[in-house]
Formats: structure tokens, sequence, C-alpha cells
């Protein structure tokens, strides 16, 4: 069982003042303070819950009748809910202030505590796979409790063919706090000490203020900020090669000890989807860019009376765009409303992120960029991160992480093992509270020039989604292709960032000297490769829902929630097949492609 960490769902969508009261979390339903003896406590029954868990099972498993079998699984289920509570609360006082060398060490010298307290588990997995098929369906025929985990514990079966011995598996576990955690945390704990000096600003800003200068009114300034990333960015190059090149290599040495198929396999096993699915979707949007990304950005320089756009264009409000800053109140009764709208139920499960302490949303010095939702654990509940400065695009963010924060306590009813959702279903509910959003937004538009920002503004963020997400994917494939040739020089990755930026966004862009490097603040890349075509998966899947519930499908919303509440129970087939939908169906792609095309449609028209 891996230490659990809250995963960032980073977006690439970046929102101040006079923003009204910004909630801060309060983790008290965790822990109330580090040195809380229930953190000793809990720290104590891991370590010896783990011993006596080994003691009592290793190498017996072959002989445990379905409720002995249950036992085993209930109990290493308890365990690894006390260790992810412990992580949840290192983890996200560290994400909140990564500078504070007191929260570093919380969360170092807590990993290094779970890790060493979970390592006599290391054998469950590998030794429950090596049990036969035939024992097992005897086992889950006799006993419906059992039968209920089946799905959790055939994914971790998919594992099979690509573990390795007891001994190596367990070795692995114990170096992986200095493995790709560490280096996890040195590319976070540069990444928020960065400031940046951008011309006409009078104080130095930190990353997530000078990326919010990219969708400032003024072009100017849109140059400057664009001017000022690079220039860090470049600085620290080798750097963030060395964290590149380093994590591809690991991960190399480890697909290739595991005999994985390549180096993308192991998310695909995660993800319980199938390869030849992800290559439909990705095959299916590369086609796309001429009729979605390349035809909206020509679009866009012509709005902005522009021969080419630049960089620091590409998320440019439209000189009709009224500047606008949206107060934290309003965010939240614009979110709460399209919630509300769709099924009350969901409004009453969003509430308590705002009055309970579940949400931090200041920018403030040394926190994390961007967003997340982290779902802690199943007898908790989630707690979304936010960097909120006000702009339209940040209510699009809130309304994305509340969408993961409802499904995460839908979910939670599920128990810890099965409450877990791959990361293609993950994005289902934070991209469809969204389009929620949105259609509430285009619905209330009361001129054309303000259906017209809100379109584009949809578009841009679904290209951001879907087209943007794609080549993170594309770029992501060949880095590790490459790095398995040899070690990369800042160059070469540079050249495989440029080849997918040119080839995604098109004809209408220049691209700045500098611009090459943009590819290294991009932390999905660090923390979970190849994570990113879940972002494309999530918004082909919620185009192609939202469509069904448009069109008035019979209970739609009852059919919906009972998907989110099915967490990881179930395949993305089955969970899919009440709305008449197939994600394996290569043409499936195409029916949330063809919203967005639509969309485009509409604001050519509206020339």
């Amino acid at each position: 069982m891996p230490p659990r960490f809250p995963q960032p769902l980073f977006d690439s969508r970046i929102g101040g003042n006079s923003l009204g009261d910004l909630p801060e979390w309060d983790l008290r339903d965790l822990y109330t303070d580090t040195d809380a003896p229930e953190v000793d406590r809990d720290l104590t029954d891991v370590e010896t819950a783990g011993t006596a868990f080994e003691a009592a099972y290793k190498g017996k498993l072959a002989t445990l009748d379905g409720a002995a079998m249950l036992a085993a699984i209930r109990e290493y289920e308890r365990i690894e809910q006390v260790a992810g509570r412990l992580m949840s609360f290192a983890g996200l006082r560290y994400y909140q202030n990564t500078m504070d060398s007191e929260c570093a060490k919380f969360m170092a010298d807590t990993q290094d505590a779970i890790t060493n307290a979970t390592t006599p588990l290391v054998f469950f997995s590998l030794e429950f796979n090596r049990l036969e098929d035939s024992f097992l369906n005897g086992l889950y025929a006799a006993n419906t409790d059992l039968a209920r985990y089946r799905p959790v514990l055939d994914r971790m079966r998919a594992m099979r063919p690509y573990q390795l011995s007891d001994e190596l598996e367990t070795y692995l576990h114990d170096a992986s706090v200095v493995g790709s955690s560490a280096w996890n945390k040195l590319f976070d704990e540069t990444m928020a000490g960065l400031m940046f000096k951008v011309a006409g600003e009078e104080d130095e800003l930190n990353l997530e203020a000078t990326l919010n200068l990219l969708t400032d009114t003024d072009r100017a300034k849109r140059e400057a900020a664009a001017r000022a990333l690079a220039a860090v960015f470049d600085k620290n190059i080798k750097l963030f090669a060395r964290v590149h090149n380093t994590l591809a290599k690991e991960k190399e040495i480890d697909d290739r000890w595991r005999k994985m198929p390549s180096a993308q396999h192991a998310r695909h096993l995660s993800n319980h989807v199938e390869p030849e699915v992800v290559e439909a979707l990705r095959n299916a949007v590369v086609a796309a860019y001429p009729k979605l990304s390349h035809r909206y950005y020509r679009l866009k320089a012509k709005w902005m009376g522009l021969d080419h756009l630049e960089v620091w264009d590409r998320n440019a409000p439209l000189p009709i765009e009224q500047p606008k800053t949206v107060n934290w109140t309003e965010a939240r009764e614009t979110v709460m409303g399209a919630y509300a709208s769709f099924a009350p139920e969901m409004a009453d499960i969003a509430a308590p992120f705002f009055d309970k302490g579940w949400i931090d949303a200041g920018v403030k010095p040394g926190k994390a960029p961007g967003a997340f939702a982290h779902p802690t654990v199943t007898n908790v509940h989630p707690y979304v991160m936010l960097n909120y400065l006000g702009k339209p695009r940040d209510v699009m963010t809130l309304a994305h992480e509340l969408g993961h924060g409802v499904h995460q306590v839908l979910a939670a009813g599920q128990g810890e093992l099965l409450s877990s959702t791959p990361l293609t279903l993950a994005e289902t509910a934070s991209v469809f509270g969204e389009m929620l959003t949105f259609r509430r937004l285009l619905d209330q538009a009361k001129t054309p020039a303000e259906r017209k920002t809100l379109l584009a503004g949809k578009v841009e963020d679904m290209i951001n989604t879907v087209v943007r997400q794609i080549a993170f994917y594309d770029f992501e494939c060949k880095l590790h292709a490459a790095r398995a040739e040899g070690e990369l020089t800042p160059d070469d990755i540079n050249a495989l960032w440029m080849s997918v930026q040119a080839q995604s966004l098109g004809d209408a862009f220049n691209f700045m000297d500098g611009y090459e490097t943009f590819w290294a603040y991009i932390p999905h890349f660090v923390h979970s490769p190849f994570y990113v075509y879940a972002y494309a998966f999530g918004d082909g899947l919620v185009n192609a829902l939202y469509a069904a519930y448009a069109d008035g499908l019979p209970d739609f919303q009852t059919k919906y929630f009972d998907m989110l509440k099915a967490g990881g129970s179930k395949h993305h087939k089955e969970l899919l097949a009440p709305f008449g939908l197939d994600a394996s169906d290569p043409k499936f792609w195409d029916k949330g492609l063809s919203m967005i095309a639509g969309f485009i449609d509409e604001l050519e028209a509206m020339e």
C-alpha cells in the first residue's frame, strides 16, 4: 500500500482586489495540530496494525475462506484509511505553504513514518495476485460481501504480469521517499519560490500572479509577463531538465523491469481504460486540430485586429469584453445557482465546502499554484484548493473543483478501496459542473456581445482542456521515448515542446523566443505522468452526457448521481450504459468534439 498524497489536479486556467473574505482551510476535521495526541496515536496504530497484519496473513492467503479473506481486506482498508488521514493532513498543510520549513519537515517525517509502517503490507497485493482465478471465483461466489470488492481487486490483479519479486517490491516501496516523491517536492518548492520581475510592476510577482497577467486586457502587460516567465524559466532550465530527466529515467527503469509494453501503460492500467480507447481519443483530437484550435485562433486574431497572435494573446480577453472582477460572494452564488438548477441535492452537497472551511481560496506566498480537490479519506471529507483572483475563468475553476468535491463526497459511501475513481472518470463531475455554470451564464446573457464573450471563453476553456491537454500528452510521449534513448539537454526538451505547440495551436501564432521553455512549469509532467489525457477524456464524456441531458433523457439526474456514487466500483462501459454511451466506440469522441466545433460555428456566424 503506497503512501497517499493530495494529488494536485492542476488546471491550466488562471484567474483582484475587493474579492471579499476568501475562505481558508480548517484542517481540524483531520487533526487539530501537528502535536495533537491523535497524530501519534494513529501513527502507532498504522505501525502496530501493519506488523500484526503481516503476521496474521503473510503466506496464508491461499488457505483463507471467504469470511477470513473479507476480514483481511477490511483490515487492510482500515489501515489505509488511517494512513491516508495522516498523509492528507501533512500534504494539505504543505501545499498551503511549500516554503515553510516546518510544514516541509512534518510532511517529510510523516511520509517516512508511513512508508516504514506500511512496508509489512507490501506482501498482500503480491501474494493476492498469485492466487488462482478459480480459487478466488469460489470465494466470491460464496461471499457476496467479499464479491463487492471484486472491481478493485481485479484492477489490482491487472498488475499481475508486471509485478516483481516480493523483495524488489519491498525495496521500491522503502526507496520511494528518496525517489520520485523527493523530486516532486524539489519541483514544488522551487516553483513556489520563483519570483518574476515584470516590466511595469512595482514588486516582484510569484508564478500565480504572473500567469494571471497573461489574461490582462493590456497587451503590453501580457507581453511583459510572458517575457518575465521566459527569463526566469530559462535561468532555472537546467534544474527543471534534471528533474524531468531523472523522473523519466526512473520510470523507464521501473517499466523495463516490469516489462510494461509502453511508458503510458501503467497509467492506462491505473485508469482502468484500454490503450486503444486512449489512442482513439488522441487521434480524434489531433485530427480535429484544424477545425477547432486552428480555426478559432484565426478568428480570434481577426477580432483583435492582428495578422498573427503572439503566445501572450492566447488567453487574452476579447476587445469587446468588459473587464470584470468577480468577488467571492458572486462566484459562490453563480456556481451554487447552476448546481441547484440542475439538482437541489447537488447544491446541498456543495454548501459545506463554503461554510465549513473546506476551501482554501486566496493567493498567498508559498502556496502551491493552480487548483485541486483532494478527497482525503472517506470518513472525513474532501478539501478544495484554489488561487482565486476574481477573473471570470476563476469562477469556472471553482465550478470545476467543486464538481470534484461533490463527486468525492458521493463516492465516499463505497469505502476507502472502492471510492477512488479512475482519472478518466474522475474528471466527469468537474467538467459537468463547469458546463452547468457556463450554460446558466449563457442563458442569462443580455446582449449579443455578452453571449459572444461567454461563447469565446467557453471555447478557449474547451481548447485548453482538450487540444492543449492532448498536446501535453503527445509531449510526454515524445519526452519519455527520447529519454529512453539517452540524457536530454534542455534544448532537446525545448524542441519536443515546440513540435507539439506548433502542431496544436496552428498557423495563427508567432512563438516568441523563450516560449520553448514553458514546459517547465507544468506540474502534471512531474506529479502524474500521462495524467493529462484524463482532462480531454472528461471533456468529451461530459459533452456527450450533457447532450443526453439536453435531449431530455428520462431520469437523467438519478442516473448521473448513481454514476458518481459508484466511485471506482464499475468499469466505464457499465457506468455509461444507462446514458446510451460507449467510450470504446471511436465515433464517441467525434460527438464531443462536434460540440466545440458547433460553438465556433456560432461565433463565426456572429461576424
